[in-house]
């Protein structure tokens, strides 16, 4: 058995990726020859040390992401269908599973969808700023989205327990519907603060989804653990592109997907407490934005030079590529520390 499932999830990475990779030149002129660029670059009174090294940016395409989300439900689907019709081989490479990988799926489609109409709606410079949906509309759309997955595992699936390290299962009851909207949420939004530098979401989020296919593996939940895989192949496809100088951006219906596909993998293998290892520079990102915004309300004056806090290193003088590589350091490293801890729980 472990023999097998390793092989599938390799197998379906390479697929991913190969897939990934021929599927890019086609994106990639759609959005040049439409012209889908981001073009409302945020200006220089606002977002200072953004504007001095990012300007220049406004002429890159948007909506990469498409390549990733597009390849993991192309695959699924496709699978999926010919294991229905001639069985065989197909269901070797079929993780479509309606206990493992429904939700995260369709949490993936739904957010990516939600994602790709704000993009669109930046491009067109629809919207406060044109800037696309407001926050405040974003954390609606996106909170439907928790709302239906904590429904789903709330009353079909009876699940309202939550792991804790060393400890064992705590009963939430109801409770466990809100937290788990907060996982989704926070992910979602965290993804997306961290899309601000050539490969930066892209590799921060490649380590972050190789713990969770380990975990998913080591809990048997196989299905699980081969769409993983799957994402991670995309992923890679995505970043030989998207690596400095990028030839296209994630987008939001890249991050926002990516994030909530995170957020209900780890709801899923019930590893929420181990999220902040996983995704260490996801909470940091956050953190300097909240922290930031906290500041200035109350004390009329920044901590950091600019936020999210990959921006401040950049305002320090670091190069672009120096930050990006060292937060891709970092998130390896803590979410390296998150699996021991995760090991270690499971034998203590």
């Amino acid at each position: 058995m472990f023999i097998y499932e390793t092989t599938r999830i390799f197998i379906m990475m390479a697929l991913a990726f190969v897939s990934a990779i021929f599927l890019t030149p086609f994106v990639s002129r759609f959005l040049v020859k439409f012209d889908l660029r981001k073009k409302n670059i945020r200006d220089e009174s606002s977002a200072p040390v953004f504007f001095k090294f990012h300007q220049h940016k406004n002429q890159t395409p948007t909506m990469g992401g498409i390549i990733i989300w597009g390849t993991v439900l192309i695959l699924a689907l496709g699978f999926f269908i010919l294991q229905k019709l001639i069985d065989g081989f197909a269901n070797y490479f079929n993780f479509v599973n309606r206990a493992e990988t429904y939700l995260p799926l369709a949490a993936m489609a739904l957010a990516a969808f939600l994602g790709l109409l704000d993009d669109v709606l930046g491009i067109l410079k629809i919207g406060p700023k044109g800037g696309g949906l407001k926050v405040r509309h974003k954390l609606i759309l996106y909170a439907l989205i928790a709302a239906l997955g904590a429904g789903w595992f709330y009353f079909r699936l009876n699940w309202n327990v939550l792991y804790i390290p060393f400890i064992g299962n705590v009963f939430l009851g109801w409770w466990y519907i809100p937290f788990f909207m907060f996982v989704l949420i926070a992910t979602a939004f965290s993804a997306n603060e961290t899309d601000g530098l050539d490969g930066l979401a892209g590799g921060v989020l490649l380590f972050s989804f190789a713990a969770l296919t380990i975990v998913a593996f080591v809990l048997h939940r196989y299905d699980l653990a081969v769409m993983g895989g799957t994402i991670l192949g995309a992923l890679l496809a995505f970043l030989w592109f998207n690596v400095y100088p990028a030839r296209f951006f994630m987008g939001d219906t890249g991050s926002m997907s990516l994030g909530v596909t995170l957020g209900t993998m780890v709801m899923l293998t019930n590893t929420a407490l181990f999220l902040p290892f996983f995704g260490f520079v996801l909470v940091l990102e956050s953190a300097s934005v909240i922290i930031q915004v906290i500041s200035k309300k109350v004390f009329k004056k920044k901590v950091f030079l600019s936020t999210p806090i990959h921006h401040h290193f950049e305002g320090l003088g670091w190069p672009e590529t120096q930050v990006t590589m060292r937060f891709w350091i970092l998130n390896a490293i803590i979410g390296s520390i998150g699996l021991v801890l995760f090991f270690l729980a499971r034998v203590i």
